[in-house]
């Protein structure tokens, strides 16, 4: 070896080749003062090997170091020549059950989303392959490096935890057996000291802060003048700017100064100068000076090459100990145990904790290197990893200090180990009964925000860049408290339970700090000057979605939890409304007899803000004591007798005020920001906890509360209460006022109210609040979506909101709710609605945006009348509320509704007086619709021993009372149905009487006799009898009519041909086989003679079926149908020509279809027979070109064809086209056709 190596190591020193390790490792076994022996070992030769000049020889290094170095310690530790040792060592050991593969930057990594507890849960691709995970539904991702495979964790899998490979290991291993048993105490006894001494040398290394001195015990008596000039990475400047310092600074060329920087964002630090202090020196103040102008200047040291040479020992000593403990379980036992081993100083004072506590303080390089080492063994050791986890979560604040203040990416901190140890549910669980972990991290995420309004609320309007940034980067203790709760609890403890509730304190805490935050103002006269900052508040509020639902789910799970948890929850929010003075001057409203006090307040004027996280919390808790019936069993437990509805419903429905009279164009003045937070307010990605539960908390108020009084509060919310208080308000209204867009902002209002009200009695399909599960609730969003179009698979997926676990729940019930359309050659497969599920249409369903409302109507209108029924879209029938949630219903029976109803209907029979609108129209007959619905729906539930207390068609059967004496409803109804100017409404007015009156006959049926459930079904019977008569009788009548139009015909055929029996003779005189091919053609077979002209005899057509190639749709050549063609080529023929010499002398005036005797020149159109849609050729001619045109010009290749003179190839075949022909029915059937409609007009 040594000779090999000449050359190279001259230059070195003799006497590192010269060094045994195995007399070495034989003095340090005889040795009194082991740790003195190493350390002076490791003062001695570590100089000499490393940092000899200013380049490093990585290979000539670690050549070295494995032979002087690291071979003492591998034969100290064996006891013998390591080569034989460590196989020894694997041998004996029993393979630990789990992968614990580290996963390098970009590698891929699996999910199975039916058996992983969270979607954290990876495997490597060899486990994959080899589990029965491969034939589940999985998802694939590509590593940011750090994390490492979960194969063999019995926690990560609900099933299949173990691969083929890790599987076998399992029937050999005993969970609680200790490692240690297979290494023999000597071996044991060495690798304690050896690992001690190592791994303290190289942490007391790594964190040492002098740079030009060593600790006492490795300081040497000659040292060298010899210095580094050491450059940190940080994430504030760029390359360019640190590639031009160097350049300027170390006097180096492009080419090197990029390697610098390379390597210093790769490995955390580069050396840039080496030589005496001074000189390097030199090099440090050029680079501070000139990085230092705007932002903190880049980090350099100037170190001594003995103290670099050591902690590039420390960092291969390192990866070392990783190595070895891969031999042996009991290795791995050992190391934990000295890692973890308390110091002289107490609290701290371990070699792990040390190590964390200076992550901060360490080089990116160092990082990685100690990461992967607590992965490979604190991480794999089941007994250790929860030790660990306690002193992670002790130290827990001060490491997101430490890296809310670093400026590198999370994935070299310490603190992104949280995801390794908190998404395991034992650890999880543990770490919150007995150190109380979400109360600290929560407390952590909030001492960090700080900057708060005169009410203690977060503010974010005046924050400086510094302030941003650490906002930034505190967003990821959100993740770890998502992390702690991503897995719930099967069975709750009195100690979990009480660290549970304290973290829910801690977290109201959060919330009451969101309530009301953002306040904004409604501006009026002149456009806002600067926009506000929004962005904080609702990043703020996306991160928090998928933890408050959690936290809603796990007070879901036990009763005691559920009712301590709302009790809080009330009380935060009623101390949040005790700090709101806005409009507190009382007032009381009067409308049909009935008043309500409330509190004066204008959501134009006043303040409003549209975080309400506090209200949005106990809406949601509400709910869960109804769907888990706590309410019912417990009723004496919970503060529901404390509720003040009124209070409960102002902040939520103020916010949805706002929201009315954004679309009212009364904000416009306030820009853009506010727009944003109104579309993300309804966006998929936060509405389940925004807008979603401020309709369940209206819900809620309305349960609970008069029904007149709750109409009485929101018309006066949307400043709406005088119009319709006051008798002709309206009318007055739109004659004083010559102001258009104030009468369309009141239009607008009143439609936006109807709409909420829409909303609140019809959005039941939330479990809890109507009898519904969650199936229910995501087949109403995929039939909704599919209303709008067909969509495909990813479409669909974006428009769904996701859990905590990434999952939609949409492939459960995709296919109970639509058809799967393949795709074509071109295009995507796509859902189509089930035409069955039309019926559950909603045309005010919530989630719909205006535009998505518009275009859902129109398309379900088109649908019917491609089916020719009626274009109403009535309301669907809903399922039942739960009982909390029962009394809702009778806000459609209300007094104040019924006098929306009136006044908007009397708006539309006087349309001249008033200023309405058919939007307006449309929502109160939509409400009249479900109003009829839920009657009939509770007619035909009804038992013996209770009485319908619905009695909406009664109501609207009233007219109304002195002074106005207005029409009834009903009669309103009547009169609207046969107004010119309400054609579009006509099919669903028609519909609602249709309605009212079977509602009519089934009260009148029930309230005959005693026996009017048997009557009501004989009355049935006979009618359906009656019908069935009818029908029979029409049947037969057109059967008669159709007899006598034939014998009408054959009398007219009879005497047309005594009138020319000299014609028919002739006829009948052609020859036997002309005669034969008539007689066994199947258009004559039933009859001798066959009529031509304006009156021939009919055919029976032949129907014909075709396929387009394209989207592969089947349907029948018709009228009626969707247009068909074939791909053709049209080109100039001169095959018959006679005289191809001729000249045409005006092609744009000369006309293909005259052709000349001369046969000069005519067109030949040729197809290859492939069919598609009109309207799918269409858009494939149209990608053909689109594609043409974007490639440039440069990379175009040549083709067969000529996109700009309208080539293209047949998509099937690829012949070239150059045209379509329609595909069309023969004349004939289409003459039949029209003959048969028009004998069907006169005799029907």
């Amino acid at each position: 070896m040594a000779s090999e190596l000449e050359p190279e190591v001259q230059a070195i020193d003799r006497s590192l080749l010269e060094c045994s390790a195995e007399e070495t490792a034989g003095k340090w076994l005889q040795a009194t003062d082991l740790t003195r022996e190493v350390y002076q070992h490791l003062a001695h030769y570590v100089p000499k090997i490393y940092c000899r000049g200013p380049n490093p020889f990585p290979q000539k290094e670690d050549m070295l170091a494995q032979h002087v170095l690291l071979g003492p310690m591998e034969w100290y530790l064996c006891g013998e020549d390591p080569a034989f040792g460590f196989p020894k060592l694997e041998q004996a050991n029993k393979p630990s059950h789990l992968c614990g593969r580290v996963f390098k930057v970009g590698e891929p990594t699996y999910s199975c989303r039916d058996c992983a507890v969270d979607p954290t849960c990876v495997l490597c691709m060899e486990c994959f392959l080899g589990s029965i995970h491969r034939d589940h539904r999985y998802r694939m991702t590509t590593s940011g490096g750090g994390g490492f495979c979960d194969c063999g964790d019995t926690e990560a899998w609900k099933e299949g935890p173990y691969c083929q490979k890790h599987e076998l290991n399992t029937s050999e291993i005993e969970e609680e057996e200790d490692p240690l048993v297979h290494l023999s105490e000597d071996v044991i006894a060495r690798t304690y000291n050896i690992f001690a001494i190592m791994f303290r040398y190289a942490v007391e290394i790594l964190t040492w802060e002098k740079e030009s001195e060593l600790p006492a015990d490795l300081e040497i008596v000659e040292k060298s003048d010899t210095y580094y000039c050491m450059l940190f990475n940080d994430e504030v400047h760029t390359y360019e700017q640190v590639i031009y310092t160097l350049q300027k600074a170390v006097n180096c060329t492009q080419k090197e100064a990029i390697g610098f920087a390379t390597t210093v964002d790769r490995d955390g630090r580069r050396s840039v100068r080496y030589g005496d202090f001074q000189y390097c020196e030199q090099a440090k103040s050029v680079i501070v000076r000139n990085t230092s102008r705007q932002t903190k200047p880049l980090k350099v040291q100037v170190m001594h090459s003995s103290i670099v040479a050591h902690q590039n020992f420390g960092l291969k000593l390192l990866s070392w100990l990783g190595n070895v403990i891969g031999y042996s379980d009991g290795l791995r036992r050992i190391l934990c145990q000295v890692g973890l081993q308390e110091g002289p100083d107490g609290e701290n004072s371990s070699l792990v904790d040390r190590l964390m506590l200076n992550d901060s303080k360490l080089w990116k390089g160092a990082r990685s290197v100690y990461h992967q080492l607590f992965m490979s063994s604190l991480l794999m050791d089941l007994k250790y990893k929860k030790l660990f986890a306690i002193r992670f979560a002790k130290n827990y604040e001060r490491l997101q200090s430490d890296y809310v203040t670093d400026d590198h990416d999370r994935e070299f901190s310490i603190a992104d180990l949280s995801v390794q140890i908190f998404t395991v549910p034992s650890l999880a669980r543990m770490l919150i009964t007995e150190e109380n972990l979400m109360t600290i991290i929560i407390k952590t995420f909030m001492d960090h925000l700080r900057h708060r309004d005169a009410q203690g609320r977060f503010q974010f309007e005046r924050y400086t860049a510094l302030q941003a940034f650490k906002f930034r980067r505190v967003q990821s203790l959100i993740f770890d408290l998502k992390y702690v709760l991503i897995s719930k609890p099967t069975e709750w403890s009195d100690d979990l339970r009480q660290k549970f509730l304290e973290g829910f304190d801690a977290f109201l805490e959060l919330l009451k700090c969101m309530q009301g935050m953002d306040p904004i103002t409604r501006q009026v006269g002149q456009h806002i000057e600067m926009e506000p900052e929004w962005e904080a508040a609702f990043t703020l509020q996306m991160k928090l979605t998928h933890v408050i639902s959690m936290m809603q789910d796990w007070c879901a799970l036990d009763e005691k939890v559920l009712i301590e948890a709302y009790k809080k929850c009330l009380a935060v929010l009623m101390q949040c409304h005790g700090g709101f003075t806005d409009g507190e001057q009382p007032i009381t409203l009067s409308i049909c007899g009935h008043s309500v006090e409330t509190i004066r307040y204008c959501v134009s004027q006043e303040k409003v803000s549209i975080h309400l996280p506090v209200s949005r919390l106990l809406a949601g808790l509400h709910v869960l004591l109804s769907k888990s019936e706590v309410a019912y069993k417990f009723p004496e437990l919970l503060p529901l007798s404390e509720l003040s509805p009124p209070m409960l419903i102002e902040h939520p429905l103020r916010c949805l005020v706002l929201c009315a009279q954004v679309h009212a164009g009364m904000w416009r003045r306030n820009g853009f920001s506010l727009v944003n937070q109104i579309y993300y307010y309804h966006n998929v990605k936060c509405r389940r906890e925004m807008f979603d539960k401020d309709i369940v908390m209206l819900q809620t108020g309305v349960s609970m509360m008069d029904p007149n009084h709750f109409l009485m509060i929101m018309l006066s919310r949307f400043e709406l209460y005088q119009i319709f208080s006051t008798p002709d308000y309206g009318k007055r209204f739109s004659s004083e006022i010559t102001h258009k867009d104030v009468v369309q902002q009141n239009n607008t209002l009143i439609e936006e109210m109807l709409y909420l009200i829409i909303m609140i009695v019809g959005e039941r399909f939330s479990p809890g609040v109507g009898q519904v599960n969650a199936t229910d609730e995501i087949k109403r969003e995929i039939i909704h979506q599919l209303s709008i179009k067909p969509m495909a698979h990813s479409e669909l997926v974006k428009s769904l909101p996701e859990d905590e676990n990434k999952e939609t729940g949409m492939e459960s019930v995709i296919e109970a709710v639509a058809h799967f359309k393949k795709p074509g050659l071109t295009g995507r497969g796509m859902y189509e609605l089930k035409a069955e599920c039309a019926k559950e249409f909603n045309l005010y369903f919530y989630h719909f945006s205006r535009a998505e409302q518009s275009k859902a109507e129109e398309a379900q209108r088109k649908l019917k009348r491609q089916n020719r029924e009626d274009t109403a879209l009535p309301p669907p029938v809903l399922p039942p509320f739960c009982p909390l949630f029962a009394s809702l219903v009778n806000i459609l029976q209300s007094d104040v509704m019924l006098c929306i109803m009136r006044t908007v209907l009397q708006w539309a029979v006087e349309h001249n007086g008033y200023a309405w609108s058919e939007s307006m129209l449309q929502r109160v007959l939509h409400l009249i619709g479900m109003a009829l619905q839920e009657e009939k729906q509770h007619l035909d539930n009804v038992t013996e021993e209770h009485v319908v207390t619905f009695t909406f068609t009664q109501k609207i059967s009233k007219p109304g009372e002195a002074p106005n004496n207005s029409p009834s409803i009903l009669a309103m109804l009547e009169t609207l149905q046969n107004a010119p100017y309400l054609d579009v409404h006509k099919d669903m007015i028609r519909w609602i009487l249709k309605t009212f009156n079977a509602i009519k006959k089934i009260r009148e049926s029930s309230s005959t006799s005693p026996v009017a459930e048997t009557e009501g079904t004989i009355m049935e019977e006979s009618s359906r009898d009656k019908d069935k008569a009818e029908r029979k009788r029409k049947a037969e009548i057109a059967r008669l009519r159709r007899e006598k139009i034939m014998a009408q015909m054959s009398e007219m055929q009879r005497h047309f041909i005594d009138e020319n029996k000299e014609l028919f003779q002739q006829t009948l005189e052609l020859d036997a086989s002309t005669s034969a091919v008539l007689d066994n053609s199947p258009m004559v077979s039933n009859m001798t003679l066959r009529a031509l002209g304006p009156a021939q005899t009919q055919v029976p057509e032949q129907r014909q079926f075709v396929t387009c190639i394209l989207c592969q749709e089947e349907q029948e050549v018709k009228v009626e149908s969707k247009a068909m063609v074939l791909a053709a080529f049209v080109q100039r023929s001169t095959v018959l020509s006679k005289n191809r010499s001729k000249f045409i002398q005006d092609p744009e005036k000369y006309d293909p279809l005259f052709m000349h005797p001369d046969l000069s020149c005519g067109t030949h159109t040729g197809s290859c027979g492939h069919i598609m849609h009109a309207h799918c050729w269409q858009r494939y001619f149209d990608s053909v070109q689109a594609k043409e045109q974007r490639r440039q010009q440069r990379l175009r290749l040549h083709t067969s064809y000529d996109v700009e003179n309208g080539e293209f190839l047949c998509p099937l075949c690829e012949c070239l086209s150059n045209t379509v022909i329609p595909l069309l029915l023969p004349p004939r059937n289409i003459f039949n056709r029209y003959c048969f409609f028009k004998e069907f007009r006169e005799y029907g």
